[in-house]
């Protein structure tokens, strides 16, 4: 996949585009699907899946390292249950890239 064509987007900006109709899921029909019991299913059109065009994406292996943090940070993070080093590594990687954007 191409750098240029991965978008991130924040729940809120998720939110404004399904509030705004820029979504194209049958939301209609994935409700009367769940009031009727029906195990929905999305085909690849409807939720935006070109597989003509996917790539296996390696990503680099993670480094082992021993970080010192204060004791509020660290409860802070892990508070929120498992996967607390993933969280604090992806609020240095939005730092280190507001930083590299900024120059």
């Amino acid at each position: 996949m191409k750098a240029e064509r991965i978008t991130r987007l924040s729940l809120t900006e998720i939110k404004k585009r399904v509030a705004n109709g820029e979504d194209r899921t049958d939301w209609a029909r994935l409700r009367a699907e769940e009031a009727a019991g029906i195990e929905p299913e999305l085909d690849d059109q409807e939720i935006g899946i070109e597989w003509s065009e996917a790539r296996l994406v390696i990503p680099e292996p993670k480094k082992a390292i021993s970080l010192r943090l204060d004791v509020d940070v660290l409860n802070h993070f892990k508070a929120q249950g498992p996967g607390y080093q993933t969280r604090i590594n992806a609020v240095l990687r939005a730092y280190m890239e507001a930083r590299l954007k900024a120059g």
